[in-house]
């Protein structure tokens, strides 16, 4: 019998720009492991224009993203998660819902691209930093030996990926 894949979800506050990018770099560099979805605790209703251009030129289908709520992932018929990400100081501040099935959570904290001003240069290089650090980290998260971690030491690795370093990559 196969094991499900892995669910994933990705949680900022505005869900428009950080979790979206790591929804898109998960669903393509652990698909069929993981299946990653990203939501947020108060969304902006739209995926940020600058998430979607960068997505486009790295040759993502970006016509399902949407900015959501995660009270989505709290009703029934919700996928079971198996873990939950915050990827913005904001939400990794705020009082959670409670999860079904008690997930991992961790937080992965990377910079708001969307909050960056200046030149249309300087934003996309904000954007295409936060990509690669999240591919980074994702890169990681794909990799570890799940079936060979006990719950402890997982959520021990999760934590120590989130410490890493944002500049730990970049997107030409």
């Amino acid at each position: 019998m196969t094991k499900r894949a892995y669910n994933v979800l990705f949680l900022c506050t505005g869900n428009s720009a950080r979790s979206v990018i790591a929804e898109a770099i998960l669903n393509r560099l652990g698909a069929g492991k993981f299946k990653a979805y990203s939501a947020g605790s108060m969304p902006k209703g739209e995926v940020h224009p600058e998430t979607l251009a960068l997505l486009k030129r790295l040759n993502y289908d970006t016509s399902a993203f949407r900015s959501k709520s995660w009270d989505e992932f709290t009703q029934p018929g919700a996928p079971p998660l198996d873990f939950v990400f915050t990827v913005c100081d904001n939400a990794a501040g705020e009082v959670c819902p409670i999860w079904p099935g008690q997930p991992m959570t961790t937080h992965w904290g990377i910079s708001d691209p969307a909050a960056v001003t200046g030149s249309p240069v300087d934003i996309a290089r904000a954007f295409a930093t936060a990509y690669g650090a999240m591919q980074n980290r994702i890169a990681i998260f794909t990799n570890l030996p799940f079936e060979g971690l006990d719950r402890l030491s997982l959520q021990s690795r999760l934590d120590g990926i989130g410490k890493a370093s944002e500049s730990d990559g970049n997107v030409a």
